[in-house]
Order: C-alpha cells, then sequence, then structure tokens
C-alpha cells in the first residue's frame, strides 16, 4: 500500500469501530423508548452511516425519533394520500428497483397520467442539497408536497385535503401526536415524510471497503482500473466528487450535457422501440406521437430561474448504487450503465450550451468495461434490509 492508502485504511477502521459503537448505542436508545427493530436499526442508520458516507445533515427542529421513522414510512407506502386512493410515494420509488421505477424511463401517476421525468432515487437522499431533476426545492422536509399536489401525480386539491384524509383514516388516530405532540398539521407532514427518507441510506460497498476501508481484495482489478479512469483520463470525478473521508459522488450543481436539448429538437427520424426483451423495431416519431398527448417541453432550471442561461441544465445525481436504478438520465433515455458511458465518450450532444467539461473521450472498449465494472461495485450492501424496512409498514385499517 502507499502512504495514503494505508492512512486511509487505519481511519477506515477508526471510523468502523466508533460507527458500529454509535449505532449499538442508538439501537439500545429506541428500544428503550419501544421502538421495533426496524424502527431501531433506521434510527441507528442515522446515527451511524454506513463506511463511504458522511454525517448525516439533520435539522435542529427535526431531530431523527423512531415515533417518526415509523409515521414517515407508513405515510411514503399510502396510496390513500392520492386523490383517488391509488398511488403512493413508494409507486414511483419502488423499494425493489433501487427506489426508482426501472421499467419505465418516466412514472406513470393518478389516472394514468404521464410525467415528465425520471424518477430519481431516494437512496441516500439525505445529504442531497437540492431535491428534484431542476433542483427546485432546497429542503427534505417541504419537497414532498410537490408529488402530493402535482396533478400527474397524486393530484391532490391542496395540501388541506391530504391533512383531512389523514385525520379521518382510524389508523392514524394517534401517531402524530406520539411523534410530534399534536394533531397532523403541514408542518409535521413535512417533517415526519422527510425524517423516514433520511434512514434509506445505502453504502458500505465494495468500493468503500476498498477506498476508505483498506480491502484491497474488495474490487475487481477491473473495476480498480475503471476508478483511475473515472478520476483520470474519463474526467467523471470533476462532477461526481471524491472525498478523502467520503464521497457522495455529485458537486450537487447543475449542467447542461446534451440531453434536453436533444429531447427538444429530435426530428422527425424513425425511433428504435423495444417490444420484446432485445427486440427493437424502427417506428417512426410520428406515429408514437399519435397514441399519445404531445409531449410537454422540458427547459431544465431555466423553468425555475428563467435565466436563459440555465436552459437545460439539470441536477447532477449521486453515483451511488448506480447499478440499481436505470433507466437513466433526467428523461430516463439511456438503459444501462455502458449507454451512458458511451454517451459520455462520445461527448454529450454538442450545441451551443453544452457543459465545458464535456467533450469526446476516445475510449477503448475495454476502458468502456471497466468504468461499468467501477460503477457496479457503487452498490451499498444493506440493499435488501432497506427494502423489507419499507415493506414492514402495515397500511390500512
Amino acid at each position: 500500500m502507499t502512504g495514503l492508502s494505508n492512512r486511509r485504511a487505519r481511519i477506515g477502521r477508526l471510523l468502523a469501530f466508533l460507527l458500529t459503537l454509535a449505532a449499538a448505542m442508538a439501537i439500545a436508545s429506541a428500544a428503550a423508548n419501544g421502538a421495533d427493530d426496524h424502527d431501531r436499526r433506521a434510527v441507528a442508520r442515522i446515527a451511524a452511516p454506513p463506511l463511504g458516507l458522511p454525517p448525516v445533515p439533520v435539522p435542529a427542529d427535526n431531530p431523527v425519533t423512531a415515533e417518526k421513522v415509523a409515521l414517515g414510512r407508513k405515510l411514503f407506502m399510502d396510496r390513500r394520500l392520492s386523490r383517488n386512493s391509488t398511488m403512493s410515494c413508494a409507486m414511483c420509488h419502488i423499494p425493489e428497483q433501487g427506489f426508482t421505477n426501472n421499467e419505465l424511463k418516466t412514472p406513470v401517476g393518478v389516472e394514468g397520467r404521464s410525467l415528465r421525468r425520471n424518477a430519481p432515487t431516494i437512496l441516500n437522499v439525505a445529504y442531497a442539497r437540492a431535491m428534484f431533476h431542476d433542483a427546485r426545492d432546497d429542503f427534505l422536509e417541504t419537497q414532498v408536497f410537490g408529488p402530493l399536489l402535482a396533478r400527474v401525480e397524486m393530484a391532490n386539491p391542496s395540501v388541506g385535503a391530504v391533512l383531512a384524509t389523514i385525520r379521518g383514516l382510524d389508523d392514524y388516530a394517534g401517531l402524530f401526536e406520539r411523534a410530534f405532540g399534536g394533531p397532523a398539521n403541514a408542518h409535521t407532514l413535512g417533517q415526519a415524510l422527510a425524517t423516514y427518507q433520511r434512514t434509506v441510506l445505502a453504502a458500505n460497498t465494495p468500493f468503500d471497503r476498498w477506498y476508505y476501508g483498506g480491502d484491497q481484495d474488495a474490487i475487481s482489478p477491473r473495476a480498480a482500473a475503471g476508478f483511475e479512469l473515472f478520476t483520470g483520463k474519463a474526467g467523471c470525478s470533476a462532477c461526481h466528487l471524491v472525498g478523502e473521508e467520503s464521497a457522495l459522488f455529485t458537486d450537487h450543481g447543475l449542467h447542461d450535457t446534451g440531453v434536453g436539448y436533444a429531447r427538444e429538437t429530435a426530428s422527425d427520424e424513425s425511433v428504435m422501440v423495444e417490444i420484446a426483451p432485445g427486440v427493437s423495431v424502427p417506428v417512426a416519431r410520428a406515429v408514437i406521437r399519435s397514441v399519445g398527448l404531445p409531449p410537454e417541453k422540458d427547459l431544465g432550471r431555466l423553468e425555475v430561474t428563467d435565466d436563459p442561461d440555465d436552459l437545460y441544465k439539470y441536477r447532477t445525481p449521486s453515483l451511488r448504487n448506480v447499478a440499481l436504478t436505470a433507466p437513466y438520465m433526467h428523461d430516463g433515455s439511456l438503459q444501462t450503465l455502458t449507454d451512458v458511458v458511451r454517451f459520455y465518450d462520445r461527448g454529450g450532444v454538442p450545441h451551443d450550451g453544452l457543459d465545458p467539461l464535456i467533450e469526446p473521450l476516445g475510449l477503448r472498449d475495454d476502458e468502456v468495461a471497466a468504468l461499468v465494472a467501477f460503477l457496479e461495485s457503487l452498490t451499498g450492501e444493506a440493499i435488501d434490509d432497506l427494502i423489507a424496512d419499507a415493506r414492514s409498514v402495515g397500511v390500512g385499517g
């Protein structure tokens, strides 16, 4: 090992010990207060995030408790919170599909209404400095009202209507009072949902055990070569940052990669449509448009700021657990990690607004494969536990 690797390994071992101790203390505290096993473990994840993640930022006015976690999980999974009792948060952020939706480029909401953008994963959303692809909301506590009220998502007419629904459900009786000391209101509704989402943490990946834990056998030589490309020739780490003690794999910024430009300027030429696994046929774009409503424009961050410089800019996602969260890009237009790497290898979609960091890379096929192997090493070890946690909730009277 190099001197830096030795130092990182020592720090990793110390962190692992401290995190284990903090988790044990959090579990014991929650158990003493009567929390069930899933709630205790969720509180422990906040107290001691898995290897590779920094401390979880928690607002001073919304400390994590087992009661809030249980209530937020129940709300997240509850279809009765949509206007016609058919949609829950978890129907777009599906636990078994990386807390996103692997089956659709963009999700389907109430009454089959199509959304414009891909469902972002909530894995590690606790660290997001802004939510949604256009970064239009700065706080996890307030972003929940967007989906609850959006006409194409859960379609509630008002926050008051959501609260009236909750107050009318017998199985919510006393839950807000136990978690917050009073009845449900807009403030505590946002706090409960945010608290649960903060617990959905996934790290201690093979990469983390290799890079931060000093286990040289944790990843394959191909994945290690991919990391060298990631931080070198391919330049990925310019936007997907890697720190010395932790990594969120994002700069929290917004960039124009050309995907938005390509979508809005697409020609009427044929596109390939997959009609069965591995079987695609060319279909005229006009035919596709004829079977549904005209696609809505998507101008990216410009829709938030009205600044022309923000046209087609979208938030840099974290790459943690990226192997679980296909399809990719803000519109779900790329199906595989190989597609994503080759997209950037080509230099994105050249146009006047393209981010200057994006340019052709000249990668060989073996280098593309190495980058994909590295990205596949970013899957957290506790995914099955997070799925079981989400599905542990009982909803309905």
